[in-house]
Parts: structure tokens; sequence; C-alpha cells
């Protein structure tokens, strides 16, 4: 779980200082001419390209790791199936108590 916050937190981070970036560039590119707004706009868009190529290795590395769990949940439901009957039927009478409270 930790490499998961650390990677939100450092993407959040990034993404903050994307956006403090832009609007520093924006506000630049408007006091100057034509060309250098050009030029500024072509800088955020390739620190758009890079973050959209960050946040897909954020989610590549999330769907790895979901299945990695899904596999491990499906061995283990392979190897003692009586006690993941067990546990579905505890899990399921809880959540019929919880909806019948309501």
């Amino acid at each position: 779980m930790t490499a998961v916050a650390d990677a939100k937190k450092g993407l959040a981070t990034n993404l903050r200082h994307m956006i403090d970036e832009a609007d520093h560039m924006l506000a630049s590119a408007a006091d100057s001419g034509d060309q250098a707004f050009e030029a500024v706009r072509h800088q955020f868009s390739d620190q758009v390209r890079h973050m959209r190529a960050r946040l897909d290795d954020v989610e590549d590395a999330a769907v790895h790791r979901a299945r990695r769990a899904a596999r491990a949940a499906n061995q283990a439901v392979h190897e003692h199936p009586y006690g993941a009957i067990g546990v579905a039927a505890a899990v399921g009478l809880l959540v019929g108590l919880l909806a019948a409270r309501r």
C-alpha cells in the first residue's frame, strides 16, 4: 500500500507543479507576442503528454497489482474451498443484516 500512496502523492505533487507552471507560462505568454505564446503552448503540450504517460504508468501498476491479488484470491479459494464458502456466507449474512436495518 505504501507504494500506491507514494505514487498518488508524487502524482498529485507533479500535477500541482504542472498547473503552477502552466499558469505562469500562460500569464507570461499573454504579455508577449504570438511567437512566444506558441512556444509556451508547445511547452505546456509537452508537460501534458508527460503527465499522461505518468498516469498511464500508475494505472498499469494498479492493474498489475489488482490482477496479482485476484490470482492470489483464486488460488486461496481453490486451496481452501470450504473456508471460502464460510467466509462468503458470513459476509452475506452481515450484509443482509445491515440491509435489513434500513
